[in-house]
């Protein structure tokens, strides 16, 4: 690899034995890729995937230790996956006892760690760090040093921003240093599309459904994507980035997607349109009987298949605000049509720190409330993770969470209908 002489004196460890232990990791994963230089981080904030203390993890917590231990200044503050624990969500005894006892046992430890190192805030914990509320918004061509595959899917198709699917650790050395090798996604060969979907249905697709879709066919492929404009319009209006941040998630779950581009929406795919589209791209047309065949596919994880939800979560990634007053209408018109007052199951809405706190400034909040929703600041799938929670029926809209846990996938209209009792499960 071909350093500049400030990069080739951090290696050579004239910043100390640590930055330049630092820089020679992101050496190597660079070179392992085919990197041949290292480009400046240049977005504002960093992004990580870590935001929980568990026991499995400690040699991490103590590789953080040696960081700060050191005196390493870190170039760069972060914002952090969301908190995995909150008395609000429903738990049993049992349950709380392995989440704290021995989960989750090393959540204050790592909290103060993240402080320290250059955490925003202790708002800003949130998969979703590019919400207005939370302002973690990269700009355009910004090159950035993040983990988190939907935050990593969302700046880089939604904003235009660079940055490849990192892991945790390598999101925080970056962000340290100030530098990331250069391969992938931050290439602009890297960032052209092998893929061509036909959007091709008669209504506009479940977004968690369709990047399901898309990311068990392509892959970590990007894709460039035809028709779906016909449903989201041409504007990236709020309610376009609420579904592509879903589809988005979805894509890199159920696939690897770090990078889509969507036919006259999102910023490269405006700009170079079909010059994006590499010359032998392979197509893959999604109609609605495509759609059920992929939903089709889902297994069901649950010991008893028929058995009646205990729970249900909503907002993996987590909800905008614009999607939590949707919620709030739709169950509050689906409740009145079957006389009830309540939900009909144990239901949790999640959402950055920073948007629950404007949520519970308005009207809405008072009313979803009243519908016996739950407003949490987790993150769900690290409730799921909990043995106890995995033998549970859970219900979720999110094919992230349905991917990485025993959660049963329900699209949003079966999950309202069961809530609101129209349908039982």
């Amino acid at each position: 690899m071909k350093l500049t002489p400030e990069q080739q004196a951090i290696l050579d460890g004239e910043r100390g034995e640590v930055p330049a232990k630092v820089m020679k990791t992101l050496v190597m994963y660079g070179e392992t890729f085919g990197a041949e230089t290292m480009v400046p981080v240049t977005g504002r904030l960093g992004h990580t995937v870590i935001s929980f203390g568990i026991n499995a993890m400690k040699p991490v917590y103590d590789l953080y230790d040696r960081l700060l231990e050191a005196g390493m200044e870190f170039r760069q503050p972060f914002t952090a996956d969301p908190l995995p624990l909150d008395r609000n969500v429903p738990s049993n005894l049992l349950q709380d006892l392995v989440f704290r006892q021995f989960m989750y046992k090393q959540q204050g430890r790592y909290e103060d760690q993240l402080r320290r190192m250059g955490m925003t805030s202790d708002r800003d914990f949130t998969c979703a760090c590019y919400f207005d509320q939370v302002g973690n918004i990269p700009e355009k061509g910004d090159v950035l040093s993040w983990a988190e595959s939907s935050a990593v899917s969302y700046a880089n198709s939604v904003l235009g921003a660079r940055c490849n699917r990192n892991s945790g650790i390598i999101d925080v050395f970056g962000s340290a240093v100030g530098y990331v090798p250069c391969f992938g996604l931050l290439t602009d060969e890297g960032r052209r599309a092998s893929w061509v979907v036909e959007v091709r249905t008669t209504r506009r697709p479940e977004a968690q459904l369709l990047g399901s879709a898309v990311g068990m066919k392509v892959m970590e492929d990007v894709p460039y994507i035809r028709g779906l404009d016909t449903w989201l319009g041409t504007e990236l209006n709020a309610d376009a980035r609420a579904y592509l941040k879903d589809f988005g998630a979805a894509a890199a779950s159920n696939g690897a997607v770090g990078l889509y581009h969507v036919e006259h929406l999102t910023p490269e795919a405006v700009e170079q349109g079909e010059g994006l589209i590499l010359p032998d791209a392979q197509v893959y047309v999604v109609d609605d009987a495509e759609l059920d065949r992929v939903r089709a596919s889902y297994p069901v994880m649950w010991k008893d298949p028929d058995a009646e939800p205990k729970l249900c979560f909503i907002g993996c990634p987590h909800l905008t605000m614009e999607q939590l007053a949707d919620w709030t209408k739709k169950l509050e018109q689906g409740l009145k049509e079957t006389g009830r007052e309540k939900v009909t199951v144990p239901t949790v809405f999640t959402t950055a720190p920073a948007v629950l706190e404007e949520f519970n400034r308005g009207p809405y909040s008072v009313r979803l409330r009243k519908t016996g929703v739950i407003l949490s600041y987790i993150c769900p799938l690290m409730y799921m993770n909990n043995p106890l929670s995995k033998k549970m029926p859970v219900i979720t809209n999110s094919n992230k969470l349905r991917t990485y846990t025993s959660a049963r996938y329900y699209t949003d209209g079966e999950v309202l209908d069961i809530l609101t009792g129209k349908e039982a499960k």
